[in-house]
């Protein structure tokens, strides 16, 4: 499926906006990188935040006990 788009608006200070023409900043394209990399920054807390949850249960699990199961399992195919 190709990649859906919508338009998100934003209010910033004239005088910045015209700056940044006057500079030659491609206004969406800035904008539209600052946004995607600060979803990817909140996305990786979110995850780091989900293994600080799960490290107590984890470090329960033996490698020797991962190692049996998998080989269990590719035996039984």
């Amino acid at each position: 499926m190709p990649d859906r788009y919508i338009t998100v608006s934003t209010k910033v200070r004239k005088e910045l906006e015209e700056e940044a023409r006057r500079l030659g900043v491609n206004i969406s394209e800035v904008l539209r990188r600052a946004l995607e990399e600060e979803v990817k920054k909140r996305r990786l807390e979110e995850l780091r935040k989900k293994i600080e949850e799960l490290a107590p249960v984890l470090e329960r699990i033996r490698i020797e006990d991962i190692v049996k199961s998998i080989r269990e399992d590719r035996e039984a195919r």
